[in-house]
This record gives C-alpha cells, structure tokens and sequence, in this order.
C-alpha cells in the first residue's frame, strides 16, 4: 500500500492540490487521507475508483502508474549498462583476435622449424 500512496502523492503533486484539498475532493478527512498516502490505511475499492477518477485515469491506470523521473532514471541506468556491455563484448573480440594471431604465429613458427 505504501507504493501505492506515493503514486497518489505523487499524482496530488504534480496537480499542484494540497492534502486538503484532495481530502475534500473524496469527502474524507485530512488525516484520512494523510493516511492513505503513507500506506498506514488500505483502501477499498469504491475509495480506489474514487480516487482514480479524481486524477482522471482508470484504477488500473492508477495502480500500474510509474513516476516518469524514475522510469528515466532506470533507462538511463540501463544505458550505462548496455553500454559497458558493448565495451566488454570489443574488448573480447580484440582478445579473440590476438588469440587467434598468435596461435597462427605459433602453427607458423612450428611449420617452419
């Protein structure tokens, strides 16, 4: 439930509303809802779609919601990745490469000798 009232505080943010406003909006009080979004109450379904149509999506919407900064920050953090990865996989090929310039060298050195 704590996931789920970050989103809802997140939502209530980014619509500039205070807790209170928000409180008034569901007929519920301040502390109500102050507990709603710390998780410390679990919420029905009639006060899921209540709150889902406040902020203009539909329940599933609300509960799959992801902060957009977060999600960008774990693009970002798999670029990064993605990227040491296709450094690696050069540098084996390189190793790959003098691996097999060396055995060449060898198998020439021994049919030569």
């Amino acid at each position: 439930m704590k996931s789920l009232g970050k989103k809802i505080r997140l939502l209530r943010h980014q619509k500039g509303w205070s807790q209170e406003d928000v409180a008034k909006r569901l007929d519920i009080s301040i502390p109500a809802f102050s507990k709603i979004e710390t998780g410390i109450t679990d919420i029905n379904l009639s006060r899921l779609e209540q709150i889902s149509t406040l902020f203009d999506m539909s329940v599933v919407q609300l509960l799959t919601f992801n902060d957009l900064e977060q999600e960008q920050k774990f693009v970002n953090e798999l670029e990064v990745v993605n990227k040491k990865l296709t450094d690696r996989e050069i540098e084996i090929i390189d190793l790959q490469k003098k691996v097999i310039e060396l055995f060449e060298e060898l198998r020439h050195n021994k049919a030569t000798a």
